[in-house]
């Protein structure tokens, strides 16, 4: 609010300030003398300056009240105590705008860290790359944090397109590192791995590390987990998918005849599989070209009212879907938009979970084959 055309006029309410004490002590009576409210100019440039300014400011009000105070015959004038408290409030002032601007960059050093951090996890990607079209938005529970336990990402490669979207269990840094360790691994084994199941297994045992090496570093990460939904796009079935559910919610496609959930969490999270005979088995299931799959993570679907009631994901989408046949509603984007929108009506913006929602369908063979060599020679 105070730069205009790249330029800070942050100075202006202090001197406006000190102009208004100036004129209104010079032009009312020796029964209201109000100079030395001039402290309060080094104050509020203090609050909104930089120290440069700020000292600039607390030197202009020692010299302003001295000239002012002067204007005065002697037995009117405010005296050396108000003298002293101008020129100790601007010694102040300047110390609280060092202070101030310290902290304001300890700040933005460590935002600039979060955001690095929310790109190492959630990566930017091409709206279209590696022959799909894909849309997706992260919502943090806690307001003040850019990046939690949910991940997806595309990984392009010789043996199709691998897509990712996971939720770690539980929150924070532990969180965070968990969804980079796996995503590292994914867009690794995701690349060269030929068989989906082979990337799966590369994923159970990269959790199993990453619990066993921060529990070694005295961490409580020992029960730590991920549910997980991978996905394998192969150029040579372009009417099927392949899926592997681990414990997560079950994607949807979603076309222009309704709503159907594919096979759902019929597998123990990442980190888990040593409770259990194997890992999740692998699905081949039909999606259709005008069909969009949408992945969300629990935020979404345990999305809570005032009542407690749950976010009706399925019967919503299928009622805004049916609503207009004619318009593409499954554009990923508009899809991502539509649901993002109706859990926060419907939670009235008190996410209780980390939300994230993504949604992707194929291009066209003219439409994607561009970007498809692309994300291959990344």
């Amino acid at each position: 609010m105070l730069r205009m055309r790249g330029r800070s006029f942050a100075w202006v309410p202090s001197l406006l300030l000190l102009v208004g004490i100036v004129l209104v002590d010079l032009n009312t009576g020796e029964r209201f003398r109000i100079i030395s409210w001039i402290v309060l100019v080094p104050g509020t440039a203090a609050a909104i300056c930089g120290v440069w300014t700020t000292g600039a400011f607390a030197a202009l009000a020692v010299v302003t009240y001295f000239a002012v105070d002067h204007a005065w015959p002697g037995e009117y004038r405010a005296g050396l105590g108000d003298f002293v408290l101008v020129a100790l409030g601007g010694v102040l002032a300047t110390l609280a705008a060092a202070v101030r601007v310290r902290r304001e960059r300890q700040t933005l050093r460590i935002m600039d860290i979060a955001e690095t951090t929310r790109r190492t996890v959630l990566r930017p990607l091409p709206a279209r790359w590696a022959g799909l079209e894909h849309a997706g938005v992260y919502l943090a529970a806690d307001v003040d944090a850019q990046v939690g336990g949910d991940f997806y990402d595309i990984q392009p490669g010789p043996h199709g397109t691998r897509v990712l979207v996971g939720d770690v269990q539980g929150k924070g840094l532990g969180a965070v590192e968990a969804a980079a360790a796996l995503l590292g691994t994914f867009r690794e084994a995701g690349y060269h791995e030929k068989d989906l199941a082979t990337v799966a297994e590369r994923l159970e045992i990269r959790m199993l590390r990453h619990r066993r090496h921060t529990t070694a570093l005295g961490r409580d990460d020992g029960d730590r987990f991920a549910t997980a939904v991978l996905i394998g796009f192969s150029e040579d079935a372009p009417d099927m998918i392949e899926t592997v559910n681990f414990g997560h919610e079950a994607p949807l496609a979603v076309g222009p005849h309704g709503v159907r959930a594919l096979p759902s969490g019929d597998g123990l999270p990442l980190g888990l599989g040593d409770l259990a005979a194997g890992l999740p088995p692998v699905h081949r299931v039909p999606l259709a070209a005008d069909e969009t799959l949408l992945l969300v993570t629990d935020g979404v679907t345990e999305a809570r009212d005032g009542s407690g009631v749950f976010y009706p994901l399925v019967r919503d989408l299928a009622r805004v879907v049916g609503a207009d046949p004619d318009l593409d509603r499954t554009e990923p984007q508009r899809l991502v938009r539509t649901v993002r929108d109706a859990v926060l009506r419907h939670s009235a913006g008190r996410l209780a979970d980390d939300t994230t929602v993504f949604a992707v369908r194929r291009l066209d063979e003219k439409a994607g084959e561009g970007a498809e060599q692309g994300g291959l020679r990344s």
